[in-house]
Order: C-alpha cells, then structure tokens, then sequence
C-alpha cells in the first residue's frame, strides 16, 4: 500500500526550510501532497494563486523535483479532511525551534483527536534551515537583503516583482 503524506503550510513564501522538509518527507511516503492554505483570518503578502505558482515554480523548475511524488493543492478545510479527500494517513511538519514544538503538539493532539486514524510526523530541517521563516524573507526583502541563501530564484523574482 502506497504511504501518502500531506505537509500543509501557508507558504509565503516557500523558503529552504520547508523545501528541507519536503525532501525528508519523500524518504517516509511515496507520495506528498503540499498544500497550501487559504485562511480568510490570515494577511498573505502572496495570495493563493501565486504562491501555488511559486510552489510549482520552486519545486519543479528550480528545483527539478519529481512530480510524480509531489502534488501542490490549495485548500480551506481541517487538515484531516484533506487527509480523507487523498487517502494519505500521514500529516507532515516541520519544526525549526523548542518554541514551534508546543504549538505543534497542541496542533497534532487536536488533529487526532478528530481522526485516530491520521498521525502527525515532525520533521526538523536542517541546522542551516532551522533559522529561515517566510516572515524574514518577506523583512529582509523589503530592506533590499540577499534572499539566495533562504530561497529558490523563482521565490526571489516573484518578491522583487510584488515589492517594485
């Protein structure tokens, strides 16, 4: 039987932390659905269509990445409802820090709560990604830093697009 995880996420944007946590997910499912939220309640410097583009752009140009394995959805519903729609059994998240862990566990306590059936895997990236958040990105842009050691070439021409 074929494992199949979803890593959900608001991906704005997409930064080699999660690309880290991608990689290490496709060493656990054979196939991970990246899924991006669109929460009402959130203020996106991105909106969904571009950060789908972004996630497409990053992965599969930048990054040569197999779509086969890899499936970039948008989505607005419980996570464990999407676990359902794609039959995967696995949530997928990454941690950079102690202080994401609390959050997190809360997070994944409630999620099997609603489904025993689903079980949530962090992962953490890789010490030279623990420190990346897409919230710096976006600070670091817009005072004219260098984002080619936190992101793909794709993710820095659709910021410098948005901010000019």
């Amino acid at each position: 039987m074929r494992k199949i995880g979803i890593y959900p996420g608001t991906f704005d944007p997409i930064t080699f932390g999660h690309i880290d946590i991608i990689k290490k997910s496709l060493k656990i499912v054979d196939k991970l659905i990246v899924a991006t939220t669109d929460n009402s309640e959130k203020d996106y410097f991105f909106n969904i269509d571009e950060r789908l583009q972004i996630l497409n752009n990053s992965l599969f140009k930048d990054l040569n990445m197999d779509k086969r394995k890899i499936k970039i959805i948008s989505f607005n519903d419980l996570t464990v409802k999407l676990c359902k729609k794609y039959k995967a059994s696995i949530i997928i998240r990454g941690l950079r820090a102690v202080s994401d862990f609390e959050y997190e566990f809360q997070l994944a306590g409630m999620n099997k709560k609603l489904d025993k059936s689903i079980e949530t895997i962090f992962l953490m990236s890789e010490i030279q990604n623990e420190i990346i958040s897409s919230k710096f990105i976006k600070e670091i842009a817009h005072l004219k830093g260098n984002l080619k050691k936190f992101v793909t070439k794709s993710v820095i021409k659709s910021i410098n697009n948005k901010i000019e």
